[in-house]
């Protein structure tokens, strides 16, 4: 049996044996095999010359473990030595971490190179095999050294901060561009201070929220 991107190759004396052995190995009835043919089988004479079937099955990996696929090969291909798990998170999505010393350098400028991995690391899961492919869409999510958690810290701190200022000189303050995952961040934290509000300007890489004096 062999096993490269989705696909799935075993051999048999027949075809009927190729895709029973396929069968056996995903643990599916070989009814519901859909195979394609690589090698017809030849007998030979006396076994000088024989040739076994030789067939091919895509095989459907669930998209949680495309990511992790990507990640893996991503960081390997990198030479970067780093850890990698996956865990559920309270919401239903998946949560990849990264942990090492090299890994680091996947984080960028207030995440911006971590964010365009998180990106491509769900294209990756979500990339449908075929118009018949009817996986549900799953989201991942990409942490590296708990930096989204340090960075949420950072956020909450510097909201409450520039909401302090606003109401002091009443006076409306813009904090510089972010994305739109730390956008929310400043937007939940605002919601909870009387007295002050919240709003976005800008567009695409440029867009940064604006506190605003309520009063």
């Amino acid at each position: 049996m062999t096993i490269l991107n989705n696909e799935l190759r075993t051999q048999g004396k027949t075809v009927e044996e190729a895709v029973k052995r396929a069968a056996n190995q995903l643990g599916v009835s070989p009814e519901t095999i859909k195979y394609e043919v690589i090698t017809e089988p030849k007998k030979g004479f006396l076994g000088i010359g024989e040739v076994p079937a030789t067939i091919r099955v895509i095989t459907k990996k669930d998209p949680s473990e495309l990511a992790l696929d990507f990640i893996d090969s991503l960081i390997e291909n990198m030479g970067i030595e780093a850890e990698v798990s996956m865990e559920d998170t309270s919401d239903g999505d998946k949560l990849i971490r990264i942990y090492g010393e090299d890994a680091s350098v996947l984080i960028g400028h207030h995440g911006d190179t971590l964010d365009s991995l998180q990106y491509l690391c769900n294209l990756a899961a979500n990339k449908k095999a075929d118009e018949n492919d009817d996986r549900e869409y799953t989201r991942i999510t990409v942490d590296i050294e708990d930096y989204r958690k340090r960075r949420e810290a950072t956020l909450r701190a510097l909201a409450k901060r520039m909401a302090s200022k606003v109401l002091k000189y009443k006076r409306n303050i813009t904090l510089e561009p972010m994305t739109p995952y730390e956008r929310r961040i400043i937007h939940s934290e605002i919601q909870g201070i009387d007295g002050v509000t919240t709003n976005s300007i800008g567009q695409d890489s440029n867009r940064r929220v604006v506190i605003i004096y309520e009063k």
